[in-house]
């Protein structure tokens, strides 16, 4: 994630840049070290510098770095005779680099052939199995092709290998979800849980899941990962709040209210829940505060 200070910085340069005070390596260099996309001012500003041979010798060997940014910048803007070019020099300084041959296979992706593309990507993983970015660059085509069942299989064979790549474990888990595959989810926000125990968007988003699924054993958990949620956050997470509440009138009406400890801790949590709700809204949204309590009526416990 980008710092204030970073971004602040990169602002700054961008705005000197764009004015004509120079800078345009230092700005390229961090855009490079903060790994954010702005293409089309790397594309504007990187060709500048590759195309004053002056400039060019003053980087020294990072040209060959520069090329390549701007190939991939290239991509993204669609100009693909422009990555073509930044291609074609880096294939004759490196010839034998796996890392020229996956911007190859890079500039057919873009171009949209497909086949031609999968075999190339294909080929760099037979030599390395554990090229990280080469599966990656596999699913993010899949997902551009629109074929989300593909990119679902990917992206489970890299996750075999990359087990700890927790942006990948939360892809899946969003996949999954938007395919309705609420098992399949939930199993990748469990293992995201158990890798960042941490992170209250897992609990929530696992908590969801749960709550989706339904059925009492699903809903008693979601309860505690709504609890954990709020834990984590403060108590200043409206959307666990909201769950704990569904929750508990779910696991009311399933269970009939019994007077078991269970159902009085049950009836606590939705009590303080929305006590914790009210004066949330009270605070920040007072105009939708019938609405909220309209809406937590119809929630009530059984008796």
């Amino acid at each position: 994630m980008v710092s204030k200070s970073e971004e602040e910085q990169l602002n700054r340069l961008e705005s000197q840049v764009e004015n004509g005070g120079g800078g345009a390596w230092e700005y390229l260099c961090l855009i490079r070290k903060l790994k954010i996309r702005r293409s089309d001012n790397v594309l504007k500003y990187g060709l500048t510098i590759l195309n004053d041979p002056k400039k060019r010798s003053s980087i020294g060997n990072d040209e060959w770095t520069l090329y390549e940014q701007v190939a991939i910048a290239a991509l993204d803007c669609h100009s693909y005779d422009v990555a073509k070019d930044c291609i074609k020099v880096l294939r004759k300084k490196f010839p034998e680099s796996k890392r020229i041959a996956r911007l190859e296979a890079m500039l057919l992706e873009a171009k949209g052939l497909w086949e031609e593309a999968d075999k190339a990507y294909s080929s760099l993983l037979e030599d390395n199995p554990l090229d990280q970015a080469t599966h990656k660059r596999r699913v993010a085509m899949a997902k551009a092709e629109g074929d989300i069942l593909k990119a679902v299989e990917w992206l489970n064979k890299y996750l075999e290998i990359f087990m700890a790549d927790h942006e990948a474990w939360r892809e899946l888990a969003e996949i999954y979800v938007s395919l309705q595959m609420y098992k399949q989810a939930a199993f990748c926000y469990e293992e995201l849980i158990l890798s960042q125990p941490t992170v209250p968007l897992y609990h929530l988003s696992y908590a969801d899941v749960l709550y989706t699924l339904g059925g009492l054993e699903n809903l008693q958990t979601a309860k505690k990962y709504y609890a954990s949620t709020i834990d984590l956050t403060g108590g200043k997470n409206t959307r666990a709040l909201y769950g704990t509440c569904l929750c508990a009138s779910a696991i009311a009406q399933l269970t009939k209210g019994g007077r078991n400890r269970e159902d009085k801790e049950n009836q606590d949590l939705h009590s303080l829940a929305v006590t914790a709700l009210e004066k949330d809204y009270k605070k920040r949204a007072p105009s939708k505060l019938p609405l909220l309590t309209s809406t937590l009526r119809s929630l009530k416990l059984s008796s």
